[in-house]
């Protein structure tokens, strides 16, 4: 399986992880990327600017993909503005204990003008998605806020033990760029010991004989160089050729992945090849990530999750990497 990168430009502290789900950029293109809150174009002149429909911050030309998702960069000529809306979020009840009921309230406000209602696009079926980790990263959840007459989205939720939670919310503001709001909420009572992680765990069970394995080209993951990785599903000890599985929001699979020390976040989604799952990625920092997927068979979401270590990669190593790629 070799996937051709031809000029794929990085740009330098960005800070996240990044996961392609397909590598075709154009050989004569140049994909900038940059923090969300500083963007930068790529307009020139009368040039239209191309970006990514999920990280507007990525730039490029017409028929580049995106190094951080995969997805074809489309025409943008807002990318790299500032953004106009902002998420008004509240818990009921604000301090919530462990197994209590809570309602997640989110209303999304022009900065403008905060009196108007801020209609949102349907992204993978969903209008918001609100992806829920605690501190530690041991637990997970993917749910989606439903729409209110008043404007508001809201969705109920119940956290498992006292701490500090991240809530991921994910939505593209009608007209606007794509937004990722970090919210938090905290849990009152007695913190429980954070989990430590060991050795990478690359092959997570989702439950009813299902599991799914990922295999990193070299055997383990490094910084500084594009890496392939490969997912495969089994049922029972068979290998199940992704294609069978139902559409779970629009498609095959999606696969969130987060930072343990800073929350950094991405929401993949996973191309198809040869029956099986089939990723790319370039890790900008060392440490631990977690990172998620969940499919659909049946009626029945399924979530298998992983620990992936992060080492420091050398320069020659990517050099040699990106030339091995190219042929």
């Amino acid at each position: 399986m070799k996937h051709q990168i031809k000029n794929l430009v990085l740009a330098s502290g960005l800070g996240v992880i990044t996961f392609l789900a397909a590598c075709n950029s154009s050989s004569e293109s140049k994909i900038t990327t940059a923090d969300s809150t500083t963007a930068e174009t790529a307009h020139e002149g009368d040039d239209h600017i191309y970006a990514c429909p999920m990280h507007p911050e990525v730039t490029g030309k017409e028929g580049d993909t995106c190094p951080k998702c995969g997805m074809k960069l489309e025409h943008n000529d807002n990318a790299g503005g500032p953004s106009n809306v902002s998420m008004l979020f509240t818990a009921t009840p604000a301090s919530p204990k462990a197994n209590e009921e809570v309602t997640l309230s989110m209303t999304p406000k022009l900065k403008d003008k905060p009196a108007e209602q801020v209609p949102l696009d349907v992204e993978h079926t969903k209008k918001i998605h609100l992806i829920v980790v605690n501190d530690d990263l041991s637990w997970f959840d993917h749910i989606h806020p439903e729409l209110n007459t008043d404007g508001s989205y809201s969705v109920k939720e119940k956290f498992p033990a006292a701490g500090k939670y991240t809530l991921f919310a994910d939505y593209k503001p009608s007209g606007a760029n794509h937004t990722v709001d970090n919210l938090n909420v905290t849990v009152a009572g007695t913190v429980p010991a954070a989990k430590t992680y060991g050795a990478d765990k690359l092959t997570g069970t989702a439950g009813d004989g299902f599991s799914v394995s990922l295999t990193p080209d070299g055997g383990k993951f490094l910084t500084n160089m594009p890496m392939h990785i490969n997912g495969v599903v089994m049922l029972n000890g068979k290998e199940v050729d992704v294609t069978t599985l139902e559409d779970y929001l629009g498609a095959k699979a999606h696969m969130v992945v987060v930072s343990l020390a800073e929350k950094k976040y991405l929401h993949v989604h996973p191309s198809v090849e040869g029956g099986k799952f089939d990723l790319h990625t370039t890790f900008d920092k060392p440490g631990v990530y977690r990172g998620w997927i969940q499919f659909q068979s049946k009626g029945k979401v399924y979530t298998s999750d992983f620990v992936m270590n992060v080492a420091e990669g050398k320069a020659a190593v990517k050099d040699d990497a990106m030339k091995d790629m190219k042929h």
